[in-house]
């Protein structure tokens, strides 16, 4: 079967004006990543990395955290939204099914899949945007923390 995926004219004029514009996003995009890197730093989640030889583009920001499902209805409660992007690893997709790994097979991607969450990134964010979910992200996860055990 033959897929034939050329732009339409249309489609291909305004792609053409925003790849003028692709360079700034991606170091908007990077500037707010550096801020939420900061502003989240020491709180119960996993932040992206960058590895040292490369330029990550922070298409989404992704975080992981064990409590997923409650910790983004918190952030909604404060207003700020959130998403799961990829709800299931590769391996478990119904088009690869015909590989035959079953659920275990991969158990850090699965482990992934179900603690990952893509918190705002777009390079639209205005500093406010980022200070307003900074500090409910911040707020929602302190929230969530286990009391410390008394002796």
């Amino acid at each position: 079967k033959a897929f034939n995926y050329h732009l339409e004219g249309l489609q291909g004029a305004i792609l053409d004006v925003k790849l003028r514009y692709l360079a700034k996003w991606t170091e908007l995009r990077r500037s707010h990543a550096s801020f939420y890197n900061q502003a989240l730093a020491g709180l119960d989640m996993e932040l992206p990395c960058e590895a040292s030889y490369a330029k990550h583009v922070y298409h989404l920001y992704v975080v992981r955290v064990d409590d997923r499902e409650a910790w983004m209805k918190d952030l909604a409660a404060e207003g700020v939204s959130s998403g799961i992007h990829y709800v299931l690893p590769v391996h478990l997709q119904p088009a690869h099914q015909d590989l035959n790994y079953p659920r275990g097979s991969f158990p850090v991607s699965e482990r992934a899949a179900e603690t990952v969450v893509s918190i705002p990134m777009f390079p639209e964010l205005t500093r406010e945007q980022l200070d307003f979910a900074a500090a409910a992200l911040r707020k929602t996860r302190e929230a969530r923390k286990p009391a410390p055990v008394r002796a």
